[in-house]
C-alpha cells in the first residue's frame, strides 16, 4: 500500500497538545504529542520525575510543523542514564 501523508497530517490534527522539551538557542524537541490537556498534564508529570534536570513544557499546536521530531520515553530515559 503507498505511503498517503494526508494520513499522517490527519492523525497530528487529532493530537494538538505537544509536550515539548526547552532546549539551549531557543530550540526544542516535540516529546509527544496527545488529544487532550489532561494527558499531556499526566505525562509531563512523568518525565518531570523521570528528568528532573530537563525543561519541559505543554502547548497547544493547532497546526503542527511536518518537520517535528517525537522522542519516546525510553530514548529519553537512555541519554539522561
Amino acid at each position: 500500500m503507498p505511503y498517503n501523508s494526508n494520513q499522517i497530517t490527519y492523525r497530528q490534527r487529532l493530537t494538538p497538545w505537544v509536550i515539548a522539551q526547552l532546549l539551549p538557542n531557543m530550540q526544542r524537541t516535540i516529546v509527544g504529542r496527545f488529544r487532550s490537556r489532561s494527558d499531556a498534564d499526566g505525562h509531563l508529570r512523568c518525565l518531570r520525575q523521570l528528568i528532573p534536570h530537563a525543561s519541559f513544557v505543554v502547548v497547544f499546536d493547532p497546526q503542527p510543523d511536518e518537520e517535528t521530531v517525537s522522542v519516546s520515553v525510553t530514548t529519553a530515559q537512555k541519554a539522561v542514564i
